[in-house]
């Protein structure tokens, strides 16, 4: 009997490239079908807390949240490799460490987002304005907040935007840790059946694989979701974002999540919990 396995992913250009191999029909699972449906990463994380999906995007950071429920799957990773979320303030701001935000207002793109723990880990005495994250990079031109913490294209758009990058989190964790920033992982139910688990594992794997290796007709489809980006910024977003590490995190990648995860329960930001994976194998 064939099991539907419903699918979430964020409404990005990234996220859509990775279930392109699906949604075009090229991958199918053995015994399992797809059901796409869109949630923004803060949304999702919300929706894994109820286990509404088989298949998730999530936050790295919500994971301990969620580690009684799910499984990580070692593919469809989104690793900041010296670069990732952005602390960015107007231009023309005096601000130019991002030592001179303590204690400020900082606007996050949610309480569970990797982008707002790795804030925490980096500056842990700062008040975080939780809001959507497109509302971000407004906000703090605004000057409804002293900084704002940009995700996604936002870290390709801040300087059109009139904003300025005060600090790079992906660049200053690579530059401490030799790791990876662990962004965003996909995750899939404990209570599944094992071959069940299996096959969508092995399914999301090859639909990655495959847009990778059908980049022009998987950047089309991905347009779809870009937001307004053009092409080019489209594509160098993607490549931030699908690479490598997207295809299989491998012992560099595992010990990247254990740090980023270890780091933030030493400093009882998470609850500390084993990190399991689903095997493919």
């Amino acid at each position: 009997a064939m099991h539907t396995i419903r699918a979430a992913h964020s409404p990005d250009s990234d996220d859509a490239f990775m279930y392109y191999g699906i949604a075009c029909g090229a991958v199918r699972g053995d015994g399992v079908r797809f059901e796409q449906a869109l949630a923004d990463i803060e949304s999702a994380n919300a929706a894994a807390l109820e286990a509404r999906y088989d298949v998730t995007a999530i936050s790295a950071a919500a994971y301990p949240s969620l580690a009684d429920r799910y499984l990580l799957l070692d593919s469809g990773a989104s690793f900041g490799d010296g670069y990732g979320p952005a602390v960015v303030v107007p231009a023309a701001s005096p601000i130019r460490s991002i030592e001179e935000l303590k204690g400020r207002r900082i606007a996050t793109p949610g309480r569970r987002t990797s982008a707002a723990l790795a804030l925490s880990l980096r500056l842990p005495d700062h008040v975080a304005v939780a809001m959507d994250f497109k509302q971000v990079g407004p906000a703090a031109l605004r000057g409804e907040v002293d900084a704002g913490l940009v995700i996604h294209e936002g870290q390709l758009t801040a300087a059109e935007e009139g904003l300025r990058i005060v600090e790079d989190l992906g660049r200053s964790w690579t530059a401490r840790t030799g790791l990876p920033l662990p962004l965003g992982l996909n995750a899939v139910r404990r209570d599944l059946p094992e071959p069940v688990r299996r096959a969508a594992a092995i399914a999301w794997k090859a639909s990655i694989d495959y847009g990778l290796a059908h980049r022009k007709e998987a950047l089309d489809y991905a347009m779809s979701f870009a937001r307004g980006l053009d092409r080019e910024k489209a594509d160098t977003f993607v490549g931030m974002y699908v690479n490598a590490w997207t295809q299989e995190l491998g012992a560099r990648g595992r010990e990247a999540v254990a740090r980023f995860l270890g780091e933030a329960a030493d400093a009882e930001l998470v609850p500390r919990v084993a990190i399991a994976y689903q095997e493919r194998f």
